[in-house]
């Protein structure tokens, strides 16, 4: 994969001003880990291969949950540390000068938990029987040091020793498996930047399915006794792909893990090149499938392409809505047109004090916040027309690939489209609380025609378009 666009951004997040320290960024994580699902015990150590920022560092902090810590080191020297209040704090033996490279290891044990937040627990979460991490927006520290801001992206390497009769899936491809004494050793290597919210482990006892060999392989993890449902419900996630990849540009990663757990969750995460479903999320009867359509979406919207603060979130979560849309208007369901009126008549019933491009802390995951992001998106295609409204989709995913952005990146990069002025537009839809009328468009391009023009027909399926229902209501999700 060749080395994707990426520009750190050295500013805190003005939403969890605490998390995160702008004064470095990390260019690779190297976790190697020991987990025992009986007791919950986690051991293992993180390397940090990290870079300065524009001046000296005397201290660097690090964004780490309530472990035991038995040993820190800078460049492979012992270092001063304080562990407090979910801040693990460095000073090196002399201050690293401004733009050097440098490494930070952390030895440490304890028995992971979520952090808690106004959204509940978030990060590792024990199961019944096994674990799972789902991080959005602030969880990644309950499992490993961490940078954590959504603009500090990283590589990573995460290797996992856990029981044998145990599955271990983390983000990236896996490099090796070796059993030894009762235990299995797994090595994840992720290449692409990711944030540290994306990145993820999951433990259970899963069987494994292969949706697709190429040229994006797809892989199911399940228990056995979710099997059949899951290659129902899962069954045109391939052909998804191929429609997202003609509308977006090519998939971003080398691979597309989905982990469906033993448990209900309340709703399916996403993390970098895999999404995690609960058991209630699979029926055999394909009745969550445009929440697969979701969690596939933000693999370029929110996971390639990445907020640079949590101010933007709507620019992951409205592009994902309007992906579930484009799903629906392919495959024989209400179209995005319909689909748009619908949201639109709801929203309007709603209370109007939600700013969509700087929704706050608090409403940063409500529903509406998805409803009318996906609007926005929709009414902007209105306005540009759908062949610049989808070549404008293709750039925006292929100029910032593996990088961090925000709303005047893509307010910019759509103004390019089209001679005529979008500031009353953007202006309406992302900056003002009312809900402005929805846009009555010229008769629109079938997705299918558009996916054509812009990069050849799109595959067939084989199996019957579903039949039309109102979908379920998509809550607040990570």
């Amino acid at each position: 994969m060749s080395s994707p666009k990426q520009s750190v951004r050295l500013t805190a997040d003005p939403y969890f001003p605490t998390h995160g320290d702008p004064r470095f960024h990390v260019h690779r994580y190297e976790l190697a880990l020991d987990y025992r699902p009986g007791p919950n015990r986690l051991a293992g150590s993180a390397r940090l291969t990290c870079v300065a920022g524009a001046e000296p560092l005397a201290e660097a902090a690090l964004d780490f949950a309530d472990f035991r810590i038995t040993r820190v080191l800078v460049d492979g020297r012992p270092a001063r540390w304080n562990h407090r209040a979910g801040k693990l704090r460095l000073r090196p033996a002399r201050a690293l000068r401004a733009g050097a490279a440098f490494t930070v290891e952390v030895h440490y044990s304890g028995n992971p938990r979520p952090v808690r937040s106004e959204w509940g627990g978030l990060g590792w979460e024990e199961l019944e029987d096994g674990s799972l991490v789902a991080s959005q927006p602030i969880g990644a520290p309950s499992w490993y040091p961490c940078n954590d801001r959504p603009a500090d992206k990283a590589a990573y390497q995460v290797s996992v020793t856990a029981p044998s009769p145990y599955t271990v899936i983390a983000n990236g491809r896996l490099l090796t498996r070796t059993n030894r004494a009762g235990t299995t050793t797994w090595v994840y290597e992720q290449p692409a930047p990711a944030a540290s919210y994306l990145a993820t482990v999951q433990i259970g006892r899963y069987q494994e399915l292969v949706l697709a060999a190429g040229p994006v392989p797809q892989t199911v993890y399940a228990p056995a006794r979710l099997v059949a449902d899951c290659l129902t419900d899962l069954a045109r996630q391939p052909q998804m792909m191929t429609l997202f990849a003609e509308l977006f540009g090519p998939y971003p990663f080398g691979e597309y893990a989905v982990v469906v757990t033993d448990e209900e969750l309340d709703v399916p995460v996403e993390a970098q090149g895999l999404s995690t479903f609960g058991a209630n999320h699979v029926d055999g009867e394909r009745g969550s499938e445009r929440l697969v359509a979701h969690e596939l979406a933000h693999q370029w919207f929110g996971n390639s392409v990445t907020v640079a603060d949590w101010r933007h979130i709507w620019l992951n979560e409205g592009l994902a809505k309007y992906a579930e849309w484009l799903w629906s208007e392919h495959c024989g369901g209400p179209s995005a047109a319909e689909l748009a009126a619908d949201s639109h008549a709801r929203l309007a019933g709603l209370p109007q004090d939600l700013v969509l491009a700087d929704p706050g802390r608090k409403l940063m995951f409500d529903d509406r916040l998805y409803r009318r992001g996906g609007l926005t998106v929709h009414a902007l295609r209105t306005v540009l027309g759908d062949p610049a409204f989808f070549a404008l989709l293709r750039e925006w995913a292929g100029e910032h690939r593996g990088g961090v952005v925000t709303t005047a990146d893509f307010t910019a990069r759509a103004q390019s489209h089209t001679a005529e002025p979008l500031h009353g537009f953007f202006n309406a839809w992302l900056y003002q609380p009312e809900l402005p009328p929805l846009p009555v468009p010229a008769e629109p391009e079938p997705v299918d025609a558009v996916a054509e023009t812009v990069a050849g027909p799109v595959a067939e399926t084989a199996v019957a378009p579903p039949e039309r229902r109102r979908w379920p209501r998509w809550g607040q999700t990570p």
